[in-house]
């Protein structure tokens, strides 16, 4: 009898597995493509979630060629209509979320020094890589409540740690009064979701992906897309009882 409880069980965690549902947003290309890619190789039904209709059908389809039960979003996280709609597809595709990863970004070009920098381009970025996030966030809660172990990741990136930017000698990037504060801002509000939070099974962490090689940058980094994943893909796949409210690179915390 204790044997097929036992192997009962394994069914039941088999096949949890195996359900896991995913939403990935800026996954058409880069490190969110590589995101969902990497999700989907370990048994993860993943949501690319993508404005350009044509490339998220493009990364849709490399993605089931390579064997991932993968299916797009149309998801415009600056836009309340399309974050809704996407939540809704989400629902209608899954009936539930197991993670998300809330990887679009964008740097908003230059020029960014402070003294020159245009007002409404800082607004634009914000408007990305934090409101987008905080929006897309509230609107996939409730089905990530219906997980039993429901996973945030929010990519940031080391030039928002102010504590690195304020250390003598330390190069964190160009200056950048526009995407590096964004990122900032990024940090403190998963710090603020994750103290809401607290006592719930939701985990949520920000992930430095590292100076990955992406349009972000021009392909000026020095890391492949696949290693910049890594990071949100292990918070992605926190087991229960994991950190949560934390900053993390491959090599561990990053400071705030």
């Amino acid at each position: 009898m204790l044997t097929d409880r036992l192997s009962a069980n394994r069914e039941i965690e088999d096949h949890m597995t195996e359900d896991r549902v995913a939403l990935v947003t800026g996954a058409n290309k880069g490190i969110g493509f590589a995101i969902a890619a990497g999700l989907g190789g370990q048994g993860w039904k993943v949501g690319v979630g993508a404005r350009d209709d044509a490339r998220r059908e493009e990364a849709v389809q490399r993605l089931r060629a390579d064997g991932v039960d993968a299916f797009g979003v149309p998801l415009d996280v600056t836009d309340d209509a399309s974050v809704a709609a996407a939540a809704a597809l989400v629902e209608q595709e899954a009936g539930r979320l197991d993670a998300l990863v809330n990887n679009a970004g964008i740097t908003g070009g230059g020029p960014q020094e402070p003294t020159v920098v245009d007002p409404d381009l800082l607004l634009r970025v914000v408007q990305t890589n934090v409101v987008g996030v905080v929006r897309v966030t509230n609107a996939l809660l409730p089905l990530l409540r219906r997980s039993p172990s429901p996973r945030i990741v929010n990519v940031s990136s080391s030039v928002g740690s102010l504590t690195l930017q304020t250390t003598p000698g330390a190069f964190v990037g160009p200056i950048a009064a526009a995407y590096s504060p964004s990122k900032s801002f990024l940090n403190a509000v998963t710090i603020q979701y994750a103290k809401e939070l607290e006592g719930t099974d939701v985990l949520i962490n920000a992930a430095c992906p590292g100076f990955v090689a992406t349009d972000l940058n021009g392909h000026r980094g020095t890391r492949s897309v696949e290693q910049g994943a890594a990071t949100p893909i292990r918070l992605a796949t926190l087991p229960d009882g994991g950190p949560t409210g934390r900053f993390f690179d491959d090599e561990g915390v990053v400071p705030w």
